[in-house]
């Protein structure tokens, strides 16, 4: 009989993280294109360019490394 192979759960949140970082990445760079008609403090460094893509990156560091993998 043959077990059922499953992916780690590192696999799922690398993949969650990768669309969810290119979600923020996009609306980062919505916003840098029309920007908002009331500015934040932190506006001029555009936090959500810079997080967005460090969660699309890191998400995809981490699917890549688990892509292969069953438990």
């Amino acid at each position: 009989m043959l077990t059922p192979k499953m992916k780690p759960i590192w696999f799922f949140v690398g993949l969650i993280l990768m669309v969810m970082g290119g979600v923020i990445f996009l609306s980062g760079i919505y916003q840098l294109l029309n920007p908002p008609a009331v500015k934040t403090v932190l506006a001029e460094i555009h936090p959500a360019i810079w997080w967005g893509a460090i969660m699309f990156f890191f998400g995809g560091f981490m699917y890549w490394k688990t892509r292969n993998q069953t438990v």
